[in-house]
């Protein structure tokens, strides 16, 4: 049975839109969405009558309508103004809408996550994050549930399974793990809206996005020790062009990028442009080890400048399939990249403070 929106009293909606107010404010004004204010929730008003509740729901339902899906992710993975009650009310502010609509659904999808995410502790083991921890997590919106798994949903284990076993990032986005996972969602319409259904795909959105995370990580420390390792036999550019970089990156910069990734991969995962350029980058750098010679023992007294501008010209990219899957988590933006100054990158040795 479908989880069915709950009724609230004139005094419980206005102390949900006193909450959500400063939230969907920030938030438009993040993404200069046009609406305007609405007086009573700007006062702060302890005891509104009935037309002020009238105009709050009204308020909430042209921001609800005007907010994308992105723009929440976006917003909640950065702003402050999170807490734990915050996410409990906005998710059972979405869980309460009729009728719902696609991008209703994945608003909870998302919120269910990022709430689950929250109350759960940091050193949380896969292996304990079963269907009974998850449900008990999301107890205070979704009530006692059962836990009686329909066959429909039984796939989903098998989808946790092949993306633990993923090697790389290219592995996991070019698998279709993550493809099916967004499909078996979306086919199941209303039955998305069963407690247990809701359970499951949290769960498997939220080790999901662990195993995208170590993978992502793994592949920026394979990045940085292979350019590490062709500074140290004298390549100083690489051709980058099929990872959306010059024909002739400096080696230097390219780790300054990776570094900078480090900081816009602590977001949600998805597929997108940044995640293309890594998985290229990374096989640019395969394919220049595979093809520059290794340094000879003795050094030379002055830097030996080599340009590996056709180091990935016969590299086999596997990135033509890359699924769209951004409910499941952040689009990531790649921002400019920062400024190379090469003098003082010339002071910047490669060491271990590269690894993520």
């Amino acid at each position: 049975m479908t989880l069915k929106p709950k009724t609230q009293d004139l005094a419980a909606e206005w102390r949900e839109a006193r909450l959500l107010y400063p939230l969907y404010s920030a938030l438009g004004r993040e993404f200069v969405i046009e609406l305007c204010s609405c007086p009573d929730l700007e006062s702060g008003l302890e005891d509104p009558p009935q037309e002020s509740g009238e105009q709050a729901r009204q308020w909430l339902l042209e921001m609800d309508q005007k907010i994308q899906v992105h723009q929440l992710r976006q917003f909640l993975q950065t702003t402050s103004l999170t807490s734990e009650e915050a996410l409990q009310t906005l998710l059972q502010h979405h869980l309460n809408r009729t009728p719902r609509v696609d991008s209703d659904r994945d608003k909870i999808d998302f919120l269910l996550v990022q709430f689950f995410s929250h109350c759960a502790p940091s050193r949380l083991e896969d292996a304990d994050v079963d269907l009974g921890y998850v449900a008990q997590t999301l107890e205070p919106v979704l009530g006692n549930i059962d836990l009686h798994v329909p066959s429909w949903l039984e796939s989903i284990d098998d989808f946790i399974q092949s993306a633990n076993a993923c090697h790389s990032l290219n592995e996991l986005l070019t698998s279709g793990i993550l493809e099916k996972g967004r499909k078996l969602k979306i086919s199941a319409g209303e039955d998305y809206f069963e407690p247990i259904a809701m359970v499951a795909f949290t769960r498997f959105s939220f080790l999901m996005r662990r195993v995208f995370f170590r993978l992502m990580h793994q592949d920026l420390n394979t990045i940085l020790d292979g350019l590490r390792e062709l500074e140290s036999r004298g390549v100083s550019t690489l051709d980058c062009r099929s990872a959306q970089f010059s024909a002739d990156e400096p080696v230097t910069r390219l780790r300054m990028i990776c570094q900078s990734w480090k900081v816009m991969f602590h977001a949600e995962y998805s597929s997108g442009s940044p995640l293309r350029m890594l998985v290229d980058l990374r096989n640019v750098v395969d394919a220049a080890l595979s093809r520059s010679p290794k340094k000879a023992a003795k050094a030379s007294s002055q830097p030996v400048e080599v340009q590996a501008k056709a180091a990935a010209a016969g590299a086999q990219f596997a990135t033509s399939s890359f699924a769209t899957f951004s409910s499941e988590g952040a689009e990531f933006e790649v921002n400019a990249a920062p400024e190379w100054d090469q003098d003082s990158s010339a002071h910047d040795e490669p060491g271990d403070g590269d690894k993520v």
